[in-house]
């Protein structure tokens, strides 16, 4: 068996699942939540496996006398499971005693809410701390403290993100030859337009549709680009277009299966910042999909004919482990952006508290002054509750600017 490369989630689940009665972990397929909740589990039901499934059906009660901690794995194959947690919890299961896995349930399928019970807990691609790229040096955590010590060599470089970019965060991907990643992405896309809507109730009578819609969707990657006009360039001189519909029906039915990931704007409550958009930021799961979908290979990202592309993917790729990192702190991930776009905040990462670390993506090795113009603008608005603001580069060091402002090069950020 290949070696286990340990997530952010695992320090969560630590600290968590003991103190839990029901954990679900949740995300797109392939990005490893089997291999981390397996680990954790003393009695696996593997209820894609049809002989487990009926087993299970059959005497759903016998989970209070398992052997703990029991994994149900890939629970919306049988969706009934989700109620036979549900209520073994009601019963009385012994805390740290069950765990799922698995996505949304099949359209049609009657769930009850596990809210207060069931608690949810996402998975999301492998960041680069999880990919052994560098040794962080800058933690989220202490940045939200303000307490950061910025500092750190990074020997990653502008050809070493963009390679990154597209080998993709999902461990059965990234852990292949560079040479055979591109035909894992397509089967991974192709098996999500042929079988997976289809699981979920949603057969797609035009395939190719769906494709360019996600294709277009790729296009907009870390842009508030509105649907209508993804629809347009999924469908470039098409009368009969898609009806509302159905292009809606695509963006749930992806949203339930994990694969997209929008960044949500941020709404604050203060009333300086009643001018706010509330589009959030367009993302898929992984920015490796959006980059295949693209059709864009490493090198055509740094000096081909995709070059353009390499900013938004790399802002996604930063998001992704930005998002990765700020689970372990409990704390939300959004951006900014004023209703006129006068200014615009990457990433905003919030506490509990309210405490604020404010984040600039940039591909530039060293950021000038107006790469953080609007950093400046939103420590004036927050005042104390900025507890820090971050330019992340892919620059070879991490230090402060004058102003204050920290420098972090991407590989050297972690939890």
């Amino acid at each position: 068996m290949e070696e286990y490369r340990r997530r952010v989630l695992d320090t969560v689940l630590d600290d968590l699942q003991p103190a839990l009665r029901a954990v679900v972990i949740q995300g797109a397929k392939g990005v490893g939540k089997t291999a981390t909740a397996s680990r954790r589990a003393r009695t696996v039901i593997r209820l894609d496996r049809e002989v487990e499934r009926t087993s299970f059906a059959a005497q759903p009660e016998l989970i209070a006398e398992l052997p703990g901690p029991v994994l149900i794995d890939e629970w919306q194959r049988w969706p009934e499971s989700w109620d036979v947690v549900r209520r073994a919890v009601d019963d009385g299961s012994p805390r740290g005693h069950l765990l799922l896995t698995g996505s949304s349930a099949p359209r049609g399928a009657t769930v009850h809410s596990g809210a207060g019970r069931i608690v949810p807990l996402r998975l999301r691609p492998l960041s680069l701390v999880e990919r052994g790229v560098a040794e962080p040096t800058v933690s989220l955590a202490a940045l939200l403290a303000g307490e950061a010590t910025i500092t750190g060599e990074s020997e990653v470089r502008l050809t070493d993100y963009a390679d990154q970019i597209v080998a993709t965060g999902f461990p059965g991907i990234y852990d292949e030859p560079a040479r055979t990643r591109p035909a894992l992405i397509d089967a991974y896309l192709e098996n999500l337009v042929q079988r997976e809507f289809a699981e979920q109730g949603y057969p797609v009578r035009k395939p190719q549709v769906l494709a360019a819609w996600l294709a277009g969707y790729a296009a907009a990657t870390s842009t508030t680009t509105q649907y209508s006009r993804i629809l347009d360039a999924a469908t470039p001189g098409e009368g009969d277009k898609p009806a509302r519909s159905t292009t809606i029906a695509y963006r749930d039915v992806l949203s339930g299966l994990w694969v997209l990931d929008p960044l949500p704007a941020w709404l604050p409550t203060r009333n300086e910042f009643d001018r706010l958009a509330s589009t959030p930021k367009h993302q898929l799961a992984d920015p490796g999909l959006a980059a295949r979908l693209l059709r864009a290979s490493a090198s055509s990202l740094v000096l081909g004919r995709r070059d353009h592309l390499l900013g938004p993917l790399f802002e996604h790729l930063v998001a992704l482990c930005v998002q990765v990192y700020a689970q372990a702190s409990n704390a939300a991930v959004s951006h900014l952006r004023t209703r006129n776009g006068d200014h615009e905040v990457d990433i905003v990462v919030e506490d509990i508290e309210g405490k604020v670390v404010a984040m600039e993506v940039k591909l530039t090795p060293t950021p000038t002054d107006a790469d953080v113009k609007h950093l400046r603008w939103l420590r004036q608005k927050l005042g104390d509750d900025l507890a820090d603001a971050v330019v992340v580069t892919t620059g070879p060091r991490a230090y402060r600017r004058p102003d204050g402002i920290a420098v972090v090069p991407a590989a050297l950020l972690g939890p």
